[in-house]
């Protein structure tokens, strides 16, 4: 007979936590690292501390209940494993009970223009007369100080109650927090993943936000850890996917779409926006010039039923305006402007769509069953 994980987790069901009156899988003490070689079977309990008094005896039941309920063959002893539980962030839902929507920027690969469109919506959004935050997420290649002119910024501690919080600089009417302000932007950020999710969690958490209509997110692209790591520290209202017309840009929005939408995320899209949509040269205003294929992500948006919230044309001032500092959302008579300010009040309907249609996101919760 062969041994797989489930019949392992089905085992450790009989085993009690003395103290709990309840099995130690639904008490979430099992790691999600079964490990099986042959006859050898490998796993780690979580416990609250280390000294923890009854380590010994739920060992010895635990192998006591893979001898009976897996096989007597098993090779089980010397291989349970003892962790302790990390103490977890303090859910954001929580700590910012001001905040009124979060909402996820992301893209399935990069190169897109997604934090271009970020920034942008969120001083578009400022500009509306919305209270705006713009949390940037890319760890490892933040850009929203440069985008907003502020890469000399250094924000201020407050001490609220026995914690000192940090004061998002404020540019443009948009309170910003990025880890651009605490590393010196010549230098290359090497750090494992533990310490860019904890970096993320402690911007999210310690940020003194106070009253926001929008908290904006701008992801890294891809799928990651930082990705993971979000879903699990905060509720999210939505999630809005930036691509371009590219096919190759439509597959990678297409996986960013399934991360969110799987039924172990559930984070609803909020839409697409289609960025590079088409060329139009300053001294030619009139022309179009679909350099990276014509209507990709409008068509996409059909095929996945969701909505299309905008598409932003390529203009030299775009990107002249995020090497300057100073978004294109700025300037209200510009082509630039006005879609951008229409794509604001597409994502303010859209949110309130969601928030009279849904129920409110619940925080990842990773669990063994």
């Amino acid at each position: 007979m062969s041994f797989y994980p489930q019949l392992v987790i089905d085992a450790l069901k009989h085993v009690n936590h003395p103290g709990k009156g309840k099995d130690i899988v639904s008490l979430e003490m099992v790691e999600d690292d079964i490990r099986i070689d042959g006859k050898r079977i490998s796993f780690s309990l979580l416990f609250d501390r280390a000294n923890d008094p009854l380590i010994g005896s739920i060992k010895k039941a635990c192998v006591k209940a893979i001898k009976t309920y897996v096989g007597e063959d098993a090779k089980i002893e010397g291989n349970i494993f003892v962790k302790v539980k990390s103490r977890q962030a303090e859910p954001v839902e929580k700590a910012l009970p001001e905040v009124k929507n979060i909402i996820a920027i992301a893209s399935g690969k990069g190169g897109v223009g997604k934090s271009t469109v970020t920034s942008n919506l969120a001083v578009a959004l400022a500009k509306a007369g919305y209270s705006v935050g713009l949390l940037d997420a890319d760890i490892y290649g933040p850009s929203v100080p440069k985008m907003f002119e502020t890469e000399d910024a250094r924000p201020l501690l407050e001490k609220v109650g026995n914690k000192d919080k940090i004061i998002p600089i404020d540019k443009y009417g948009v309170k910003l927090l990025s880890i651009g302000y605490f590393i010196n932007p010549d230098d290359a950020l090497v750090w494992r993943g533990a310490m860019a999710t904890n970096a993320l969690k402690q911007l999210i958490n310690d940020g003194l936000w106070g009253e926001l209509d929008y908290l904006l997110i701008d992801l890294p692209p891809g799928t990651s850890d930082i990705h993971l790591t979000l879903v699990q520290t905060i509720a999210l209202t939505g999630a809005i996917v930036v691509s371009t017309p590219q096919q190759v840009a439509l597959a990678d929005a297409i996986k960013g779409i399934s991360m969110f939408t799987g039924k172990n995320i559930n984070v609803p899209v909020l839409g697409l926006v289609e960025n590079m949509a088409w060329f139009t040269p300053a001294e030619l205003p009139e022309n179009k010039y679909y350099i990276f294929g014509k209507d990709g992500v409008s068509e996409l948006s059909k095929k996945l039923n969701v909505e299309l919230l905008g598409q932003i044309p390529i203009v030299q001032s775009i990107c002249e305006g995020g090497d300057k500092g100073k978004p294109v959302a700025l300037n209200d008579d510009t082509m630039l402007g006005i879609a951008f300010a229409q794509l604001a009040q597409k994502v303010v309907e859209a949110v309130d769509k969601r928030n009279n249609e849904l129920p409110s996101t619940k925080i990842v919760e990773v669990k063994i069953k």
